[in-house]
């Protein structure tokens, strides 16, 4: 293994992660979210030479933190081909799943992909740069209710419909082409001391919207049933209320929506059982050394038999 570019992102309450897999050193596991490789090199360590560790990420520049071993396998890839890919690599079912469902600390760093509030960059956002859709292309082409929609459904903010308006003013006159460009125009609709918080989540709604974030993880979660074996385990970490709303369904109840099916003896009808009632959040001192973990929910459940 080669030595890992520590600035990449610091991997987000590492061996609560690593516990929650409950390792097999025989076993194979797969981390859908491998970014800069921390937490899968931990998960790793703890495999012997018959256990297996396969990675994905669409991200090219994650490519970049892979490394070379008879049993590591990296896969260019959305998770929400998870299936697919674990076929093409003779791999029916596999004894634990990571995902991380958190934009890297090198993606919010690196200015031109767009993601950060803090630097005037391209309106970019994709996580795959080979994407065709870019946040340039839904600031300017998407028509005013496909805006209010997504501003409302992914940014849950209330004044949708005003943001909107004033991106179809500005574009109006001049296409919207960095992320200044777009903070500038909406500039009117930041509540006041709370203009960060504001400008968070119209990023976060058009970085959604960019990647078919939601799309992908509802299709992700419909997969482990069918991957994981029966007492494997599935661990997901999420960085908003809509992520971490969906992974609870789906390990509380069994379903994307929150309903629960029962069978003729009233027993509830669910792949997992949650191992932690409540989700995981990271500890004072490592809110202190890693600020970006702060909103991280980590929540973990077995694969019933």
């Amino acid at each position: 293994m080669t030595a890992n570019k520590t600035d990449y992102h610091n991997p987000v309450m590492l061996n609560e992660c690593i516990q929650g897999l409950n390792i097999d050193p025989e076993g194979v596991y797969v981390d859908v979210t491998f970014g800069g490789g921390g937490h899968s090199r931990e998960i790793f360590k703890h495999l012997s030479e018959k256990g297996r560790l396969l990675v994905f990420d669409q991200d090219p520049d994650a490519a970049a933190n892979a490394w070379s071993a008879p049993n590591f396998t990296f896969i260019p890839a959305n998770f929400e081909f998870l299936a697919n890919h674990l076929r093409l690599n003779g791999i029916k079912q596999v004894d634990g799943i990571l995902a991380d469902l958190g934009v890297s600390s090198h993606q919010f760093d690196e200015e031109s992909r767009g993601f950060s509030i803090r630097t005037d960059a391209p309106l970019d956002m994709r996580m795959n740069q080979r994407g065709a859709v870019s946040a340039e292309t839904i600031v300017n082409e998407y028509d005013e209710q496909a805006l209010i929609d997504l501003l409302r459904k992914y940014g849950e903010l209330p004044n949708a419909r005003r943001i909107a308006g004033e991106i179809l003013r500005a574009r109006s006159s001049r296409k919207i082409k960095t992320t200044g460009q777009l903070m500038e125009a909406l500039a009117g609709c930041a509540p006041k001391f709370k203009d960060h918080k504001f400008f968070a989540q119209v990023f976060q709604a058009i970085r959604i919207e960019v990647n078919r974030e939601m799309e992908a993880l509802e299709k992700f979660l419909e997969q482990t049933a069918e991957v994981i074996r029966p007492g494997g385990r599935l661990v997901v970490m999420s960085y908003h209320s809509l992520e971490d709303r969906l992974v609870k369904n789906y390990m509380k109840r069994g379903s994307l929506d929150g309903e629960i099916s029962k069978d003729f003896f009233g027993n509830v009808l669910k792949p997992f059982t949650e191992i932690n009632r409540h989700p995981i959040v990271p500890t004072e001192l490592e809110l202190e050394k890693n600020t970006r973990s702060r909103s991280a929910k980590l929540r973990i459940a077995e694969r019933n038999g």
